[in-house]
Formats: structure tokens, sequence, C-alpha cells
């Protein structure tokens, strides 16, 4: 079989892979049991990765470009950049010219067969980071949604796939807790979203709550722009409410792992509340024991469901 020969990370996978604590949520704890570590690495690896390719916050040296084939020159190019990696991702499925080239990619491998892991959620994912270059407004919260159908819910899709447990129901709520996951990722970071041109709050929204893009670039928020966050936020916790579920529908390790997914939504989401939803200084955060708060809420709620 291909892929089963440990890949060495270089320098510049080792700095994409380091970004996983700086996530809202664990993404490989240490409770789990280490091929589940290993796989769900392996998978942040690239999610992370195609992410940082579509923002332009690539390790600085042209790394990336040269494992993907793509001229240093151009490794500035998102586009040309999201195109060789796709190329390179279908290798991961089917290397009919020989091994992915990127080492985050050929770390991939082992856990897609070990897996049965199909190439749709990860061209999902692709997509997302494509259109982040072509569209930069959302018009309805529909809208949104159907964004985060490609940038958010493939990733629990996987994590649903490597530990051998997905149903159509875990499937639905798991798309519930990750779109939520990914608008709260947006409430964070409307200052930095707007800095690269891009409004993840729906226009419609907008308009209702008499907020203008001029609102979004000031220092700190206005009362509009507190209660159109206000109002997104919550719907963000109706989406974790619907999908908590997950949690109990499950067992062992991964009811912690989901709960550990979930808490993290919660917690982001009370700091964003405890700031008085002005969001725009900067992202806040939410403290480690806010997030064991949570978990804690979470796997109690999930005990009693079950």
């Amino acid at each position: 079989m291909t892929g089963t020969r440990q890949v060495r990370p270089d320098a510049s996978s080792r700095s994409t892979l380091g970004k996983a604590a700086d996530e809202n949520f664990p993404v490989a704890p240490f409770f789990l049991p280490r091929a589940w570590r290993d796989d769900l690495m392996a998978v942040y690896g690239f999610a992370r990765l195609v992410d940082d390719i579509g923002d332009g916050d690539l390790a600085p040296g042209a790394a990336d470009a040269r494992h993907l084939g793509v001229p240093p020159e151009r490794a500035d190019d998102r586009l040309a950049m999201l195109d060789a990696f796709e190329t390179d991702l279908r290798r991961v499925f089917a290397p009919v010219d020989g091994p992915p080239r990127h080492p985050l990619l050929r770390a991939l491998v082992p856990t897609v067969e070990r897996c049965g892991l199909t190439p749709e959620p990860f061209l999902g994912l692709v997509a997302a980071n494509r259109q982040d270059q072509l569209v930069g407004r959302y018009e309805t919260y529909d809208d949104l949604v159907a964004y985060c159908e490609l940038s958010a819910n493939p990733v629990g899709r996987l994590v649903l796939g490597i530990t051998g447990t997905a149903t159509p129901e875990r499937i639905r709520r798991s798309d519930e807790i990750c779109t939520a996951l990914q608008i709260v990722e947006h409430l964070q970071d409307v200052a930095e979203d707007l800095a690269r041109d891009r409004i993840y709050l729906p226009a419609e929204d907008l308009k209702r709550f008499h907020v203008t893009e001029d609102d979004l670039a000031r220092p700190t928020a206005g009362a509009s722009v507190r209660a159109l966050i206000a109002f997104e936020a919550e719907r963000a916790r109706a989406l974790l409410d619907a999908g908590a579920p997950l949690v109990g529908s499950v067992h062992g390790r991964l009811r912690l792992l989901l709960a550990g997914f979930t808490a993290g939504g919660y917690a982001a989401l009370d700091a964003i509340a405890a700031a008085g939803f002005d969001v725009l200084p900067g992202p806040p955060k939410a403290d480690r024991p806010s997030l064991m708060r949570r978990a804690g809420a979470v796997l109690l709620a999930a005990r009693r469901e079950g």
C-alpha cells in the first residue's frame, strides 16, 4: 500500500501543524487513541494548510509553493496555489503520476487508506478557499450557511469518518455544530476579515441593524454593531444547541472529543458576550477555565440524554 511509511514534516509543515494550539477547540487531545490522534492531526494539517493558502498566511520562504510545483515568484497567487494544491490532493486518492508532493498531503495518505475516506470533504475545503478569493460578501444568511457547508461541515464529517461513527443523523448534527463554529469564528474575526476585504455578516442583516462597512472598520463597536453581533451569536448558539445531542449519541473517548469541540463554540460565544459583543478591537477568546466549565456542562447533558 502507498503512504504507509512515516512522513517527516519539514519546517513549513511543522509551522502549519503548530497552529493547532491556537484553535477554539482541541484538535487531537491526549486522551484519544494514538491512531485517532495521528489521523486527526493529518486531517488538521491538510485543513490548516489549505486555509493558510487561501488567507495568504503561508510560512515565508515559498517552501509550500516549491512542494506543489508552483514557481516561488507565484507563491502569492492564491488561486494558482489552490489549483496546484487540489492537483496534489487528488494524488492522495489516485496517485497516477506518483504520490503527493507536499509532505502534509503525503502524511494524509495513511489516514485516507486506513479510514476509507473519500475525496469530497477535502475538495469541499479547497472549494471554500477558492470561493474566498472570488466572493467577499454574502447577501443572505442562507448564502453564508451554504458557504459553511464547504468551509466547515467537511471537518466534522471527517472526524466521524476517522472514528467510524458516521450515520445520517450524526452527520446532520455534526453539520449544525460545524456551521455554528464557523459562524463563531467569523464573529471573532470581523476586523481581521475586513482587512482582507471579506465580510461574513450577511448583507441583509447589516441593513436590518443599520450597520455600514465603515461601522465595522471602527476601533470599537457602536450600539448597532453590538446588536448585530449579538443577533448572529444567538443564531450560532441555536445551532450548537441543535447539534449538541451528537455528543450523547457516541461513547467513550469520542464523546470527550466532541464535547470539546462543542464546548469550544459555547465558550467562544461566552467570551464574545463578556466583551459586550464588541469584537472590533480583536477576537474575544475563551480562557481554559471557561472551556472546561462548558465541556463539563456538555458532558452532563449528554449523560442525561444517554
